[in-house]
């Protein structure tokens, strides 16, 4: 017996031959706190920055002191009801131009006439920048929540027609003819076969537009003011309140990364049967 204890292989204690999940999570955690130093180094510099005396508290408020503003205007409601407004403008514009997004783009990659009245038109206004026609927008549409959104839609839908229309005309053909040999109909080809199968990338411009559609209606809120974080930013500057701009700024900041990553997480919901999906994603 002590021969064959001596030939065993030596077995920590507590161990039960399964593979042990604290390397995975040690890594994981190693992961996460790699991906946040940075942020956590800029912010660090901010606050010693602005605590040096290099620049003075109008120039560069101190992040601690940006942080009691946001804290104040979350107390007051104002935080609330600014981001309220502005979520609701780009969230109202991406959902129009995401739809009709696709729509159009798939129009396009299946319709010869329909491609060609729009292909020009997508191709001159795609690089052009859109806010340029804002003060049309408000002549036509007036200063309300109306040309806010139409600012909106108006930017964010072109890279979704761009996305759908060059994911459904890189639909396989062997995929379309099988289905076709099934006895599919055109409608049925569309929503069962070449949606699905052009879904990844109609995502990816789906994922491109909804930054597009929060800063569009930031900066339409900054020129034309009102409610919204945008406007609340542009009093700030009016008035002279450096922490206001700022707190605008961080505001705006988290309210992007959380639609980012709710998008992202949409979009793996979205895909679990893809490739993709089986790939370790980063939190």
């Amino acid at each position: 017996m002590a021969r064959i204890d001596r030939m065993l292989p030596a077995q920590a204690p507590g161990a039960s031959g399964r593979p042990s999940l604290r390397p995975g999570l040690l890594r994981a955690s190693l992961w996460f706190a790699a991906r946040w130093i940075v942020i956590v180094l800029i912010l660090a510099g901010w606050e010693l920055a602005a605590r040096s005396g290099a620049v003075t508290p109008f120039m560069l408020p101190a992040l601690s002191s940006v942080l009691e503003r946001i804290f104040s205007d979350a107390r007051s409601g104002a935080l609330f009801v600014n981001a309220g407004v502005t979520l609701y403008r780009a969230v109202a514009g991406f959902l129009i131009a995401g739809a009709g997004g696709i729509a159009l783009g798939a129009l396009m990659a299946r319709v010869g006439p329909v491609r060609w009245f729009f292909d020009p038109i997508i191709s001159v206004g795609f690089p052009m920048p859109k806010i340029a026609f804002l003060p049309v927008i408000i002549l036509w549409l007036g200063v309300y929540d109306l040309p806010k959104i139409s600012m909106v839609v108006f930017d964010a839908i072109f890279p979704v027609v761009t996305a759908t229309y060059a994911a459904v005309l890189a639909v396989e053909r062997e995929l379309l003819w099988s289905a076709r040999n099934m006895g599919a109909r055109e409608h049925e080809l569309m929503w069962q076969v070449v949606l699905p199968a052009a879904l990844p990338q109609i995502m990816t411009g789906l994922q491109v537009a909804l930054p597009i559609a929060l800063i569009v209606a930031i900066v339409t809120e900054m020129m034309m003011g009102g409610y919204g974080l945008g406007g609340a930013m542009l009093d700030a500057s009016r008035f002279a309140d450096s922490r206001g701009v700022f707190a605008g700024i961080a505001e705006i900041a988290v309210i992007g990364y959380a639609l980012v990553k709710g998008m992202a997480l949409v979009r793996r919901r979205l895909l679990l049967w893809h490739p993709e999906a089986l790939e370790p994603s980063t939190p």
